[in-house]
């Protein structure tokens, strides 16, 4: 007689938001031998005859006989059923050592003192008990227990079939994280086990079963691993083999000289529920969820944080992402920021910053080394005097990189600038640099082999120095060369109560606080108007140089085109 199996025994991943302690399991073991296959062939052809060898059946199937054969029982979550050897283990207290064992001893007297235990080959072992974890490699992902297709445990199976499920806690007695040591340049075995796995905190539940030959149960040798339930705080159940449903029983092969064959059915026996009581549960939530919100509104309150009135705030998180095309590696760059006149900061705020050292890497044909590093910055805006010509100011970040050999030389490799965005959002901005150039072999020199280069005194230098009073900048003579450049990722928000009243947007801005609102249309034009006035400036400049000849011609010339 010829039985089908199922030999897809991998594992099932579920997720439900019901509690993991409503979950209910039925396991069915039954003994595939010759003996047991005639009493069912024999079973079936008497009952198909109307009242005829009930005396031959009942001598071939006795009470016995069946429960050595199969057994059936329904196991919840976590719930403890011992075996014939933990039977005959926690029955003496001496071998008692742990308060589980000591608790199993009471439970295991008072089954003795009841009509004893309801299982006799199927067992579990608990999250808590120390077989969870002792459980051998073979017996986790073995393939001679199930009849599968034939395959390997792969790396990280093997791997995680030794590591315990449970979450690690690198902090230490006090309470606190070891600064020491944050980055491990030698790990360890163990090191590497525990830590470079990815580790959750999980319960585990192992459903086994006493496949022995009658009259030898209770031998650790013949206890297998049937059904594996694992399951974490987000609401995933993982199951090992799945359940059958309508699909064909499992088929375990015992080990030893006679190696018998057993059928496993696992059935989920949890009830669906009722499209009433799924209703009502959802409810439930949403009345959960709502008061919820509630409670998080009112401590966090309906008004924001406002300025004063007149107020600009100007928030900024950005972050230095790369910088490239230098020409030494090891670079770091430092960076300070300038606040104009009428800005103010709050007594705590940092305001300028230095990065860590990254070596560069070679993406196409450029070095590029990769910073990411964090900075936040807010300020405050408040107008005195009002004048209309006057164009607002807004804060600058300037900064220089540099470099740093083995041999602790420094070197400076460029000055550059950013001018802080007047509109609020997210930007990325590349800065080119330059740095000054000595001319001459003794400057060339004197940087390769020791060192050194020229610098600046006033890092302001590179846009306008805060010291220039005069009308015309030059910097004739001065020789700079060219160099790399730094990306900035730069995300700003703006804030004015000016924003929240919105009759003040109607009307004509004549307040430099409206100027520096941030909107898009504003800025615009003001360096449209900007750019107007020193286009009119110089033109009128220009005619006033020209020979007032030439300008009496060109007014003939316009008369006559008009006429």
């Amino acid at each position: 007689m010829a039985d089908t199996w199922n030999t897809d025994t991998g594992e099932a991943v579920y997720r439900s938001r019901d509690a993991i302690k409503n979950l209910i399991i039925r396991v069915r073991v039954e003994r595939v031998t010759s003996t047991a296959a005639l009493s069912k062939h024999l079973q079936q052809k008497v009952l198909s005859q109307p009242g005829g060898g009930a005396i031959e059946l009942e001598t071939l199937t006795s009470s016995g006989q069946t429960g050595d054969n199969e057994e059936e029982l329904v196991v919840g979550w976590q719930e403890k059923l011992f075996s014939q050897y933990e039977m005959e283990l926690f029955q003496n207290e001496s071998a008692c050592q742990t308060p589980l064992d000591r608790q199993y001893h009471a439970e295991v007297k008072a089954l003795n003192k009841a009509k004893g235990r309801r299982n006799q080959r199927i067992f579990t072992y608990t999250d808590h008990d120390r077989y969870t974890s002792c459980l051998a490699l073979h017996q986790l992902t073995s393939s001679d227990l199930l009849s599968t297709t034939k395959s390997s445990p792969t790396f990280l199976a093997e791997r995680m079939a030794s590591v315990r499920h449970r979450r690690q806690d690198r902090r230490t007695i006090d309470g606190s994280v070891p600064k020491s040591k944050i980055v491990n340049w030698e790990p360890t075995a163990e090191f590497v086990k525990t830590s470079h796995v990815v580790n959750n905190a999980m319960q585990t539940m192992h459903i086994m079963g006493d496949l022995a030959p009658a009259g030898k149960m209770g031998q650790k040798e013949n206890e297998y691993l049937l059904v594996t339930i694992k399951t974490d705080c987000s609401g995933t159940v993982i199951v090992k083999p799945d359940f059958n449903n309508d699909k064909e029983p499992y088929r375990i092969v015992t080990a030893g000289d006679k190696r018998e064959v057993w059928r496993l059915t696992v059935k989920n026996m949890c009830t669906t529920m009722q499209p009433e009581e799924k209703e009502r549960e959802q409810n439930v939530y949403k009345d959960l969820y709502g008061r919820h919100k509630e409670y998080l509104n009112s401590l966090v309150g309906q008004d924001f944080e406002m300025p004063p009135v007149g107020i600009l705030r100007y928030m900024m998180n950005g972050e230095i992402v790369s910088a490239k095309g230098f020409e030494y590696n090891n670079l770091y760059i430092h960076f300070f920021m300038e606040l104009p006149n009428n800005w103010s900061s709050l007594p705590f705020q940092t305001l300028s910053g230095v990065t860590q050292t990254c070596w560069a890497k070679t993406l196409g044909k450029e070095n590029v080394a990769f910073f990411s590093y964090p900075f936040s910055f807010e300020a405050f805006y408040m107008s005195e005097k009002e004048s209309e010509e006057s164009i607002p100011q807004w804060p600058v970040i300037y900064f220089k990189v540099l470099s740093l050999d083995s041999w602790q030389r420094f070197r400076t490799e460029g000055y550059g600038y950013l001018l802080f965005p007047a509109m609020p959002g997210k930007q990325t901005i590349t800065c080119h640099t330059w740095r000054p150039l000595q001319t001459g072999t003794v400057s060339a020199l004197r940087r390769f082999f020791i060192g050194g280069s020229p610098e600046l005194e006033d890092h302001s230098y590179v846009r306008i120095p805060g010291t220039f009073k005069g009308e015309r900048l030059s910097r004739f003579g001065f020789c700079t060369e060219t160099t790399g450049s730094v990306t900035f990722n730069l995300h700003c928000i703006q804030q004015a109560r000016a924003f929240v009243d919105a009759s003040m947007l109607k009307k004509r801005r004549q307040k430099v606080i409206d100027q520096l609102g941030g909107f898009s249309q504003q800025g615009a034009v003001c360096t449209i108007l900007e750019a107007f006035q020193r286009a009119r400036k110089k033109m009128q400049e220009a005619r006033e140089s020209l020979p007032r000849d030439l300008l009496h011609t060109t007014s003939q010339l316009q008369v006559e085109s008009s006429a």
